[in-house]
C-alpha cells in the first residue's frame, strides 16, 4: 500500500480535527518555478473523474471508488521523474497536498464537473468547483473546464457562456486555462455520445479557440482520433492529449501518443483512467511510459 495506515489516518483526523488545513497544505505548497520544462511539453496525471460521478474502468463500474486506493495510484504516477503535475478537483488535491505529493508540481484545478455522468442533465455543465479566484488563492497553475457541444441539447449554450467567463478571469490572473471541446451526439440508442468525426472535432476546437476577451493562456485538451494531425491545423493554440476510458489496449495508446507528439502543437498528455489503471496493473511503468513518450 502506497499510503501507509498512519498517513491514511492522519488524513481522517485532520478533517476533524482541523479542516481548515487541508486549505492551507494546497496553498503553502512548494511551486515550481516555471509551468513548462525546457522543452515546452507538459505530462499531468488526470484525476477529477470522479468529480462528475465516474467511477468505472473498463466493465468494472466501481474501480476509482477505493479512495485511498486512487490516491496512492496517483501519487505513484506522479512520482515517476518526467510528470509534471496533476490536474483534479479541491477535494483530491487538497487530500493529495496533506500527503506531500504536490510540491514543486503543476496543478490544474478542475472547475465544471456538472453534467453527472448518465443524469438526464448530463450536458450541463456547470460550476461545480475551483472558480479562478479560488485557484489563484490556492496557488495553481490553472483551471481546466469541460466544454462539450451538442447540437441539439440548450444546455451547451450556457457551458460556452460559462467557459468563455472562466477564460477571460483565468486570463487576467495570467493562469492557463485548459479548455476540453468535445463533439456530442446522439446515438441509435438515444444516448448521448462522444463523436469520433474529425469534422465536429474541428468545429468544436474552432469554437474554443475564441472564447472569452482572449487566448492568449488557452490550452487545448483534445481526445487523439486518426485524423487528429489534420485536425490540428484547426488551431495555433498548445494542446494536451487526453487518454480516455478505454483498457486493454496500453500498447497501442503508447505508440500513438507517440506519434502525435510529431505534431507542432500537440505539446504533451493529460492522462486519467488508462494510466492509473493499466492492464497489467503497473502504473509506475505506465506512467514512466508516458513521461518518455512527452519529455523523452
Amino acid at each position: 500500500m502506497v499510503i501507509s495506515d498512519v498517513e491514511y489516518e492522519g488524513l481522517l483526523t485532520l478533517r476533524l480535527d482541523d479542516p481548515a488545513e487541508l486549505r492551507r497544505r494546497l496553498a503553502e505548497r512548494s511551486r515550481p518555478t516555471s509551468m513548462l520544462r525546457g522543452d515546452g511539453n507538459l505530462y499531468i496525471v488526470a484525476a477529477d473523474h470522479t468529480a462528475r460521478g465516474v467511477t468505472a474502468v473498463g466493465n468494472y463500474r466501481l474501480a476509482m471508488a477505493n479512495r485511498r486506493d486512487l490516491l496512492g495510484r496517483i501519487m505513484v504516477a506522479m512520482s515517476v521523474e518526467g510528470c509534471d503535475g496533476v490536474m483534479a478537483s479541491p477535494d483530491i488535491l487538497e487530500e493529495l497536498a496533506c500527503l506531500g505529493a504536490l510540491e514543486d508540481k503543476v496543478v490544474i484545478g478542475t472547475m465544471n464537473r456538472g453534467g453527472l455522468d448518465g443524469a438526464a442533465w448530463a450536458m450541463d455543465d456547470r460550476h461545480t468547483a475551483f472558480g479562478p479566484s479560488d485557484i489563484e488563492a490556492a496557488g495553481l497553475q490553472g483551471g481546466k473546464m469541460l466544454l462539450r457541444i451538442h447540437d441539439g441539447d440548450p444546455g451547451t449554450l450556457a457551458t460556452l457562456e460559462l467557459c468563455s467567463r472562466y477564460i477571460s478571469s483565468l486570463a487576467s490572473k495570467g493562469l492557463m486555462a485548459m479548455i476540453e471541446p468535445l463533439p456530442y451526439e446522439t446515438n441509435h440508442q438515444r444516448q448521448l455520445a462522444l463523436s469520433d468525426s474529425a469534422e465536429l472535432l474541428i468545429r468544436a476546437i474552432s469554437v474554443a479557440n475564441s472564447l472569452g476577451v482572449t487566448s492568449a493562456y488557452s490550452w487545448l485538451k483534445v481526445p487523439v482520433i486518426p485524423e487528429l494531425e489534420s485536425v490540428m491545423e484547426a488551431t495555433t493554440l498548445p494542446a494536451l492529449m487526453l487518454g480516455g476510458g478505454v483498457v486493454g489496449q496500453d500498447e497501442a495508446a503508447f505508440i500513438r501518443w507517440q506519434q502525435c507528439m510529431k505534431i507542432p502543437n500537440i505539446r504533451g498528455l493529460v492522462v486519467g483512467r488508462n494510466l492509473l489503471y493499466p492492464t497489467d496493473g503497473d502504473v509506475l511503468k505506465a506512467s514512466g511510459i508516458s513521461a518518455e513518450i512527452v519529455h523523452g
